[in-house]
């Protein structure tokens, strides 16, 4: 195995936070407004110029933008939406907040993304969305997706916490599908401590993100029932204290202001991987689809079982013990106990089942130095070797 074991532990995500992120969260400690005041909106232009959306609404955290989308969507009991297994549960289970019902489709074996013929194939007559994954922050097939969108009438939500900074075509994701979902997690591309966002180019939809987020309650004259003064407001429909605070919105904007740069130092690294491990016997590595650029959130190696004696949790606990944290993204979602009892059953997605047993997440975030990399490298190179079918 490697020589040296590294004294730290090295984790598969950490965020990066200096000094100018530090002052702007300490401006905003210091000024009149600490909740919901003048930098959310702040944050929010930065989000649009970033995504080329209309529209964009913080909220407290991506589970809270997966549930406001999915309610701005008019998801209701009955109602069917689609979705990737391969993603964290908070995706399907903002389906279940609002009544409906996730209904799986299988991945595309080397871009592990929802695969469009599989969404065809789950398609019914209470299909009311899709809700695609750009799992890693690859893109998905969006051209595909919309398409079939369009000859149903479905709803597109995007779920992209893992995908800021990504694009398709050309095209930023957060400006394709009718929603896109946004994490700013500690380990995603940047950070507001928690924190999500919705992006969007439907005024219809933007105004129920705005309501939802905060009680259903609104003070704007123009949608007042009545008006008894400017004191007055109205609890229009009900709605959840999904508020984000100016104290995240502060470090949010601080944040994107570097986004390019955490971008560029992932696809450095993607790069670094890529190249170590192109003629790496027992792994493969992840595709990207032609004319997308990734995010790089995470780089999922796959293990090649055929050509290795043991099976992933060996390798995984062998890279632990050389203090590299490799993680697992993600179990399905339908394999968790809660769906179990909601009467979903194994071998709903052969190949993301399949993906699930052999996946293995590497270090991968800006923080990180080549050195680090050389030594992930090398460690994964000489325990891959060591369990080679000879």
């Amino acid at each position: 195995m490697c020589d040296k074991v590294r004294e730290d532990f090295l984790p598969y995500g950490r965020q990066w936070i200096d000094d100018e992120d530090i002052a702007a969260v300490v401006e905003v400690l210091k000024s009149d407004y600490l909740t919901t005041g003048p930098v959310i909106a702040q944050f929010e232009e930065k989000l649009k110029e970033v995504t080329g959306a209309q529209y964009a609404v913080a909220l407290s955290n991506g589970t809270a933008a997966l549930h406001a989308a999915c309610f701005a969507a008019g998801i209701k009991e009955g109602d069917e939406v689609i979705t990737s297994p391969m993603t964290f549960a908070a995706t399907a289970n903002a389906v279940l907040y609002c009544g409906g019902k996730p209904v799986f489709a299988d991945i595309c074996p080397d871009t592990y993304n929802i695969n469009p013929e599989e969404i065809k194939r789950k398609i019914t007559d209470k299909t009311k969305a899709i809700i695609p994954v750009h799992y890693t922050g690859q893109p998905c097939d969006m051209d595909e997706i919309m398409k079939i969108a369009e000859e149903y009438n479905l709803l597109v939500i995007e779920d992209g916490a893992h995908a800021l900074g990504a694009s398709y075509k050309g095209k930023m994701i957060g400006n394709i599908g009718d929603m896109t979902t946004f994490s700013f997690h500690p380990v995603k591309p940047v950070t507001t401590g928690e924190g999500g966002a919705v992006t969007t180019n439907n005024k219809d939809f933007y105004e129920k993100l705005l309501l939802f987020r905060s009680h259903g309650i609104t003070r704007d004259a123009d949608k007042l029932l009545k008006d008894e003064g400017t004191w007055y407001y109205e609890q229009q429909i009900l709605g959840y204290n999904y508020r984000m605070t100016d104290i995240q919105a502060a470090l949010g904007c601080s944040q994107l202001n570097k986004l390019d740069y955490f971008l560029e130092k992932r696809r450095e690294y993607a790069k670094l991987y890529n190249d170590a491990f192109k003629d790496c016997e027992g792994v493969i590595r992840p595709r990207q689809l032609p004319d997308t650029l990734s995010g790089w959130h995470l780089y999922v190696l796959q293990l090649d079982l055929d050509k290795i004696r043991p099976d992933r949790r060996v390798i995984f606990d062998e890279l632990r013990i050389h203090n590299i944290g490799v993680n697992v993204h993600y179990i399905p979602v339908y394999y968790h106990p809660y769906y179990q009892k909601l009467g979903y059953q194994r071998g709903l997605c052969p190949e993301a089942e399949k993906l699930y047993e052999r996946i293995i997440s590497l270090p991968l975030f800006p923080k990180m130095t080549k050195e680090d990399i050389m030594y992930v490298i090398k460690c994964v190179k000489e325990i891959i070797g060591v369990y080679i079918k000879r």
